[in-house]
């Protein structure tokens, strides 16, 4: 029976939804592994969308909190909002209590992975207060550390992600996730897909 990994993401101007299919790439190129991509529900109206210039949503499908259920590992992605997740996300995790109460999550393993506005923006602040979210549901965190190797060094250019998990940055909006930082989201995926297929005692 495959490993499920889901891809749980938040992206209002697509640097995440970058990130995520990447993720998704690298944790199906794991032998035994089934990986698939989730969007959490949209909060704002298209009014204030459409005010803040966000491009239309993809055909991701939507996921429900039920769904979370289903999947034996997951990696979660979102923008940041003064350090942060998103509210969008947040909203999400919220409607979540039905799961923790039957405790369906627990032992589950999953990584975080974020966008955000500048160098300062929360890279490390943004995963770190999304950990609290993993605990109370006592999900098992799995940072990337620095099994990215040399990318994790890169001081030449600019380079988004940390040991907590990959990221961007997006800056006014115009600059796309990089090829290093994509190459990064790929093994984040790659990384948490076989931990998660060895926790389930797959072959």
């Amino acid at each position: 029976m495959a490993t499920k990994i889901y891809i749980v993401y938040y992206s209002m101007y697509g640097h995440v939804e970058k990130l995520a299919e990447e993720i998704k790439k690298g944790a199906a190129s794991v032998e035994g592994v089934e990986a698939k991509l989730w969007q959490v529900p949209e909060t704002l109206s298209e009014e204030v969308l459409a005010k803040m210039s966000a491009p239309p949503k993809s055909d991701v499908p939507i996921i429900t909190p039920q769904e979370l259920a289903e999947a034996d590992g997951f990696v979660f992605g979102f923008p940041t909002r003064f350090g942060m997740m998103s509210a969008q996300f947040k909203a999400f995790l919220d409607a979540t209590g039905g799961l923790w109460r039957t405790q369906q999550l627990a032992g589950k393993p999953a990584g975080i992975f974020y966008s955000t506005g500048s160098q300062g923006g929360g890279q490390e602040t943004t995963p770190l207060t999304a950990i609290t979210q993993l605990v109370h549901h006592g999900m098992i965190f799995v940072p990337i550390g620095y099994t990215f190797g040399a990318g994790m060094f890169e001081m030449e250019n600019v380079k988004g992600g940390s040991p907590y998990g990959a990221g961007t940055f997006a800056g006014d909006g115009s600059r796309q996730p990089s090829e290093l930082e994509l190459q990064q989201a790929h093994h984040q995926g790659k990384y948490i897909a076989a931990i998660t297929k060895k926790l389930k005692g797959a072959p």
